[in-house]
């Protein structure tokens, strides 16, 4: 945050601007434990944790977080029970229709990453629409990874440079780590250091990235928690801030002190 100001919430949990992440990725997991532990349908869960993304948006931009990014729907998730990858991509095209509205009025910009080709149709147009509704908005950035994972988002990365060079655009030399971030998928943030998160939240207590920007969280934070997705909230929300502004973020180089 620019002007180093924080919003009362923050300041009471005793959080500091400076230290504040600008880019917040979420693996939203836990939702259809969540529902079991409660005698409700998988339906269900998914609903409540539909809910809980949109609460964490509105924190984000209350709080001054410029980039959120959340992983929706893997690719791996399309091998569960076909009634439940429809009702998964139904809730997600009426999540994106329901709140692009609000999202436009708050500045907040959209945009759906992932292989588009293997989503509904129709879910295709709500994120061609939500996208032209939003490109003007720069108040925060809001990602949703559908049908998405990290290797294949390095493939297709890989296959377009391979294109690049055959068509003489490029050659192998011309590629290194940047040429290969500015055609991954999150190159929609900009091939700079916003398209790679600070601080990976992961909820539902596993302890793993399952194959979630494997190329942009290379220095990335990592929080995990046992509290399912739908039950994360502010207080949850506030404690991975706090950790995250204990660490020391050295991106593999050592202190100019242990350096001599």
């Amino acid at each position: 945050m620019a002007d180093h100001s924080l919003p009362e919430a923050l300041v009471q949990a005793g959080l500091r601007a400076e230290l504040m992440p600008r880019h917040v990725a979420f693996v939203m997991d836990g939702s259809r434990r969540w529902a079991q532990a409660r005698g409700l349908t998988t339906a269900e869960g998914h609903e409540a944790g539909g809910q809980a993304l949109k609460k964490i948006v509105d924190l984000s931009v209350a709080w001054g977080i410029h980039t959120i990014t959340a992983f929706a729907f893997s690719q791996e998730n399309s091998t569960r029970p076909e009634p439940e990858v429809k009702f998964g991509m139904e809730l997600m095209e009426r999540g994106i229709r329901d709140n692009v509205d609000g999202f436009a009025r708050e500045g907040v910009r959209m945009y759906i990453i992932g292989d588009r080709s293997r989503m509904p149709a129709s879910l295709q147009d709500a994120a061609r629409e939500a996208e032209e509704m939003t490109r003007n908005n720069s108040h925060c950035h809001f990602t949703i990874a559908i049908y998405y994972s990290g290797q294949w988002d390095i493939a297709q990365a890989c296959r377009e440079l391979a294109t690049k060079v055959q068509d003489k655009v490029l050659t192998p030399e011309d590629i290194d780590g940047a040429t290969l971030a500015g055609h991954l998928a999150t190159n929609v943030l900009g091939a700079g250091e916003l398209a790679c998160p600070d601080l990976v939240i992961r909820t539902g207590g596993d302890l793993r990235l399952s194959n979630f920007l494997l190329w942009q969280s290379a220095y990335s934070e990592l929080y995990f928690t046992g509290t399912m997705w739908p039950a994360f909230g502010a207080d949850e929300y506030l404690l991975a801030l706090k950790d995250f502004q204990t660490r020391e973020r050295r991106f593999g180089q050592r202190e100019l002190s242990q350096a001599e």
